[in-house]
């Protein structure tokens, strides 16, 4: 899959919608004579378009290191069985993205895309552990050379409420590429072979498409 083309730009399209709205307010309320209250309309629109930030980044090379899908915190790093089932046992990496981090996800490994999957149907803060399970996500399954599979799943937070994941099943996918975002605050997880070498810990920062997170081997 190339880069959609909506993530091939400085800002994500669909920050426009709602900055725009912020922006019409803002001269409304100037006209009104409302001065502080414009200016606030004009902060948010100027935050709204930051949210939606699109950086460049320098993808390290080395195909079987696999790479942070996302900016943010780590909030878990935990060997169990894969609850999907597509990689058997397997580190979970659990990243937690605040509404200042980047929310442009990146592709972690490079491969085919197996299976797509949603499920879900709550909104807890994505910080939570029961996040994992219970709220709404999207996950993108994917097999890479010599048969490495690695899952990776967008998750929505208390705030987020809208997935966009671009990927479809049998396409390809290169590592450090934009594939997808989510709006307003979430959780991004990643399920690698257990036999994974980890470069991570809990309380970690990591930049999406250039920390290196773990090292797999076939």
């Amino acid at each position: 899959m190339s880069v959609p083309r909506e993530l091939r730009f400085p800002i994500a399209p669909q920050a426009y919608r709602i900055s725009g709205a912020l922006v019409v307010l803002a001269f409304g309320t100037l006209v009104l004579g409302g001065l502080w209250l414009a200016g606030l309309f004009l902060v948010l629109a100027a935050a709204n378009l930051a949210f939606f930030r699109n950086p460049r980044r320098a993808i390290p090379p080395g195909e079987n290191r696999v790479l942070a899908p996302a900016d943010g915190r780590v909030v878990e790093v935990a060997k169990l069985e894969d609850p999907g089932g597509f990689v058997g046992p397997a580190w979970r990496i659990a990243i937690f993205l605040s509404v200042f981090n980047v929310h442009i996800q990146r592709v972690p490994f490079s491969g085919r895309v197996m299976a797509i999957s949603r499920k879900g149907g709550r909104f807890l803060a994505a910080f939570q552990s029961g996040a994992s399970e219970r709220n709404v996500q999207t996950r993108v399954d994917i097999e890479g050379p010599s048969q490495i599979r690695v899952g990776v799943v967008q998750i929505v937070g208390l705030i987020a409420r809208r997935i966009i994941c671009y990927p479809a099943v049998g396409g390809t996918l290169m590592r450090g590429e934009p594939y997808g975002l989510i709006a307003y605050g979430s959780r991004l997880e990643i399920y690698l072979p257990a036999q994974s070498e980890v470069c991570v810990q809990q309380g970690d920062r990591v930049r999406g498409g250039q920390t290196v997170i773990a090292e797999v081997r076939s």
